[in-house]
């Protein structure tokens, strides 16, 4: 292992810590909580307490770090870890009630889930930390300039809090219930799974896709500038339609439980996802290789939900 990859996975294990320290210090459950202690705030305060955590922990620490690095690649990475940590905190805090089906199904579709966000980071990222950073924040990091130093606290960090903290809320409800198991929960399972899945296959097939590529770019052959196979050919991005599926399964729970105003979090995490899809078609129609290819790929494949494919004629070639 590299000395560079070496020390980005260390700083990878250890970020976290502080919140974990202070949740088997202060947060334990069945913990000792005198009246007016620190730990009967944080007994009494669950959601409050999460979004401080997440503060100081991932807003403060992570921007510290990325600054130090001059990389903010470890937030991409947090991504797939911070919801399981947050379903534990919510299952373990002593304010929690639950179902135990409910609260073991939750906790073992979440793991899977993060299992396969992870994998396909580290396959993508040629399971290197800190490689590189999100593109989009490269493209940031160019428009701010010589601010970007400040303004990436608040468009990096600040902004994730507002999306993950609000799409995990499910979590939340899901531990603040012992509500029976029902038929709702059936869907709202089988909904988490159909997301993983089509999310899993999509990811793989693209991986593949890219591969390919690139061993036809280094072979001097011509690449293909679109592609149009698999689940990829009812969809034009199926990989963001089963996160979406994913998370609005979750919601499913919460809804089953009287707390339908947590519709929020995955409808941000929606328009959010729906703003990058812009920006991806934007740049695949910069590229002068596949611009015209991928024009007649929209016209032809659904955005999101996977769907029949339009009928539209194969542009003409030019006379020479």
């Amino acid at each position: 292992m590299a000395g560079g990859n070496l020390k980005n996975l260390v700083v990878a294990f250890l970020v976290p810590l502080p919140s974990i320290f202070f949740y088997l210090s202060f947060v334990r459950p069945g913990g000792d909580a005198d009246a007016g202690s620190l730990s009967s705030w944080c007994a009494e305060h669950p959601l409050l307490l999460a979004n401080i955590l997440f503060f100081l922990n991932v807003n403060v620490l992570f921007w510290l770090v990325g600054l130090l690095l001059n990389n903010h690649w470890l937030i991409d990475l947090y991504w797939t870890v911070i919801p399981v940590m947050l379903l534990h905190y919510y299952r373990g805090h002593p304010a929690s009630v639950s179902d135990a089906v409910r609260s073991a199904v939750a906790v073992a579709l979440t793991w899977v889930w993060s299992a396969r966000l992870t994998h396909n980071y580290l396959r993508r990222e040629g399971w290197e930390f800190g490689k590189r950073e999100d593109w989009r924040f490269n493209e940031m990091r160019g428009q701010y300039g010589k601010t970007w130093w400040w303004m990436s606290f608040f468009a990096v960090y600040l902004s994730q809090q507002v999306f993950l903290i609000g799409i995990c809320l499910p979590m939340y409800a899901i531990h603040s219930s012992n509500q029976p198991w029902g038929i709702w929960d059936v869907v709202a399972t089988a909904a988490c799974i159909a997301g993983i899945v089509i999310a899993h296959f999509a990811d793989t097939q693209l991986h593949k896709f890219v591969t390919r590529n690139e061993k036809l770019k280094q072979l001097g052959e011509p690449t293909v500038p679109t592609f149009e196979d698999g689940i990829w050919r009812y969809s034009r991005h199926p990989n963001y339609f089963g996160e979406q599926l994913w998370w609005w399964g979750l919601y499913l729970f919460a809804w089953n439980l009287g707390q339908q105003w947590m519709f929020v979090g995955p409808l941000v995490n929606s328009l959010c996802l729906g703003y990058v899809t812009v920006l991806v078609e934007r740049r695949m129609l910069k590229q002068e290789h596949r611009a015209e290819a991928y024009k007649l790929y929209q016209k032809r494949t659904s955005v999101w939900i996977p769907w029949f494919r339009k009928s539209v004629p194969e542009p003409k070639e030019k006379e020479t």
